[in-house]
């Protein structure tokens, strides 16, 4: 008999679905909207996932098939509350035969390192970082959520870049392309009309302001480029923190992956970063390798899926 499973990445902006059979190999793959855990909202959480999921079985036409193993990795899932919340939410929905949920970063981690060592950044929606020493110990850094932390993320850049344009119309900042560039990109006219659409803006929308932001860095403009250059800093804090705390010092030599949308490869803020960790953390080895959390998912699956098979 052929089982199968599912592997979830849910991120602040979409959610990956990933199927695949028990030797790995994948059978089909879907996006639907985010599905980050916000605290009190698990509900919500767990109805998008369950649509992607049936999306998925959908398109592979495998309705009739109740997957194995359903592993979830979704952002917010690190706090037990939020974990505990959605697997209540998802169990009732009766989706597979078992069910485990991971943070987001840990399903990004075992894709990147597998078993080794290694220190992971994040950085979409929200942004954290996630290590692995050589000795097996772990730790994170960051991830704090869109309104204590998540610096050089893009819901983070996108409110930076709000406070530029604000300050700007003010006076207290001279004039900046960011200004036409983000009210265009909110579909609005007003400089005063971003006090309506920030105060109802989840992160997701925030965070869609930052490719706005980073093409007017490239083009030049002085205040973007300072943006970038924050979240760039702000990014490179995650590294030296957890390099210190698992490798001794951000001298040693320690393997780094990037994972999450605003950190794809060729982007401006990749690139920035790239170049500077060449300084701050010398002893990075920077992985190339495209990160995909789903795939970690899955291979989260299949550890059950052999285990339950023994």
């Amino acid at each position: 008999m052929t089982y199968i499973v599912i592997g979830i990445d849910g991120g602040g902006s979409k959610t990956h679905a990933m199927v695949a059979d028990e030797q790995g190999r994948t059978i089909a793959e879907t996006v639907g909207p985010g599905s980050a855990v916000r605290p009190g909202k698990a509900e919500h959480s767990a109805n998008v996932i369950a649509d992607v999921v049936r999306d998925a079985l959908a398109s592979c036409e495998m309705t009739h098939v109740t997957p194995r193993v359903l592993s979830i990795g979704v952002a917010g899932a690190g706090r037990e509350t939020e974990r505990h919340e959605l697997w209540q939410a998802l169990v009732s929905r009766d989706l597979a035969a078992e069910l485990v949920i991971h943070s987001d970063f840990s399903i990004a981690l075992d894709d990147a390192f597998a078993d080794g060592p290694g220190v992971l950044l994040i950085s979409g929606t929200g942004s954290v970082a996630f290590g692995r020493g050589p000795t097996g110990a772990t730790s994170r850094c960051g991830g704090w959520g869109p309104v204590c932390g998540d610096e050089g993320s893009g819901a983070w850049i996108g409110r930076r870049a709000l406070s530029v344009v604000t300050a700007a119309a003010d006076g207290r900042e001279p004039e900046t392309a960011l200004t036409g560039a983000i009210l265009t990109a909110a579909q609005i006219n007003e400089t005063s009309d971003l006090i309506g659409w920030a105060a109802n803006a989840p992160p997701s929308q925030l965070a869609s302001l930052a490719p706005v932001v980073l093409s007017v860095a490239d083009a030049g403009d002085l205040r973007a480029n300072a943006i970038v250059s924050l979240a760039v800093e702000e990014l490179v804090l995650h590294v030296r923190a957890l390099a210190r705390q698992l490798f001794g010092d951000e001298r040693a030599a320690l393997p780094i992956a990037f994972s999450g949308g605003m950190l794809s490869r060729g982007t401006t803020l990749r690139k920035r970063l790239e170049h500077r960790l060449k300084s701050a953390v010398p002893g990075g080895q920077l992985r190339t390798d495209v990160v995909i959390p789903a795939r970690g998912a899955v291979r989260a699956a299949l550890r059950i899926l052999g285990e339950a098979m023994v």
